[in-house]
């Protein structure tokens, strides 16, 4: 049998739009300091709705990635994930490509919804077919972030888009890595946007019991692994990477923030929204990327959680982890930054693959803000309300999904 030699994977770019930042910069920042972008809605009357708060992109531009003419065909998530693309290819350094390159090149951006805000627009100002835009479904179509983003740069490579709900950004990342690992294309561009932020989105949500009403104090409201919790603050955004094989870069003195070593993938086979009490399906997504990686538990000195802040979520990853890494739990430190941010929904784990690969880099952790009362079926080291340190090599990142999907990535500092 012939053993396939698995090339190695480094991140060389990133770009966000989020609630605590337009910029990967300002983001790091905010989060550091422990800073929410969680607020009152206002892109809509919130007035009959029990939920009346979510993590906003704040003081978006779209005139400074999209020409004013593309902007109408695209949802605001395909706006966002512009965006972020845009600075993670600046921030990469990689300038004017071949058409070899070009070739290898490949896009890989999910949504866990797609043109949900498109969809309502649409529909509450149908006027008929003859008056529908030309640009309806191709502004909300999932794939079309990839499109959009591959036809801005030219890239030939790899074409594709997860959709995986909440663990969309990571599987999006883990698959285009794999994509790199065994040489079907030698660089990608990938991660995930959504924007639900509309009447559609918070009712749904609303209407599953599944937001926090913690409406007097926005910022207060997400509160992973506290008493408290009373669900999760849903958010908008984009999280997107560049991603190279590690010589290519290396040859270039591109800059690397972290290496992308281990991935897994895992379903519940339980229930469409709740994870199984046992924490099985998160246990066994953490025991594939850790073993995919090539490492034990034991090396593994940081976790940026998937901490939604909803009752049973937190509870239940906190097992899963404990499950995972047995005695070494109590040395691992963990932060849950949906504390500040809210739930981006399908972004959540192209933003966090970002932090995860910045506490790498920089050997700074986040806090999980909001910790007040620390609930004891959640009683890890979670970094508690002060930004913590990393001196370790290897970092993980958890997202899991309605409909019992999981995704994990596990990060190697260089």
């Amino acid at each position: 049998m012939t053993t396939i030699q698995r090339r190695r994977v480094v991140i060389t770019g990133m770009g966000t739009v989020n609630p605590c930042g337009n910029t990967v910069a300002e983001t790091w920042e905010n989060l550091l300091a422990g800073r929410s972008g969680i607020g009152l809605i206002t892109k809509f009357d919130v007035a009959d709705y029990a939920c009346k708060i979510a993590g906003q992109v704040k003081d978006f531009n779209p005139d400074l990635s999209i020409d004013r003419k593309e902007q109408k065909k695209m949802d605001l998530f395909i706006q966002y994930a512009m965006a972020a693309s845009q600075e993670a290819m600046r921030d990469s350094g990689l300038g004017e490509l071949s058409k070899a390159e070009r070739e290898l090149f490949g896009v890989s951006i999910g949504s866990g919804i797609g043109g949900l805000s498109t969809i309502w627009e649409e529909a509450n100002g149908y006027r008929g077919p003859r008056r529908t835009s030309p640009f309806f479904i191709p502004s909300l179509i999932i794939n079309l972030a990839s499109g959009f983003v591959s036809i801005k740069y030219g890239l030939q490579g790899p074409n594709a888009a997860m959709a995986t709900a909440c663990a969309t950004g990571t599987h999006a990342i883990g698959d285009a890595a794999r994509q790199i690992m065994f040489g079907y294309a030698d660089r990608m561009i990938a991660g995930g946007s959504d924007s639900v932020i509309n009447p559609l989105g918070v009712g749904g949500f609303g209407a599953m019991r599944a937001l926090s009403t913690r409406n007097e104090a926005p910022q207060e409201a997400s509160r992973p692994f506290d008493k408290g919790r009373d669900g999760f603050v849903m958010a908008e955004g984009a999280g997107i990477v560049v991603m190279e094989e590690y010589e290519l870069a290396k040859a270039r003195g591109a800059k690397i923030y972290a290496e992308v070593c281990g991935y897994g993938m895992s379903g519940d086979a339980h229930h469409i929204t709740s994870p199984s009490e046992d924490g099985d399906g998160p246990r066994r997504v953490m025991a594939a990327a850790i073993k995919d990686a090539g490492i034990t538990p034991e090396q593994v000195g940081y976790a940026n959680a998937h901490g939604t802040s909803t009752p049973a979520g937190d509870r239940i990853e906190c097992s899963a982890l404990r499950g995972v890494f047995g005695a070494h739990a109590a040395k691992l430190k963990v932060s849950s930054t949906k504390s500040m941010t809210g739930h981006l929904l399908g972004a959540a784990g192209g933003l966090e693959t970002i932090v995860s690969a910045l506490v790498a880099s920089t050997g700074r952790i986040p806090p999980t803000i909001n910790v007040v009362d620390q609930d004891p079926d959640c009683d890890l080291d979670v970094t508690a309300n002060a930004a913590g340190t990393f001196d370790g090599e290897y970092v993980l990142n958890n997202n899991f999904g309605f409909g019992g999907t999981n995704g994990c990535l596990v990060l190697r500092k260089i």
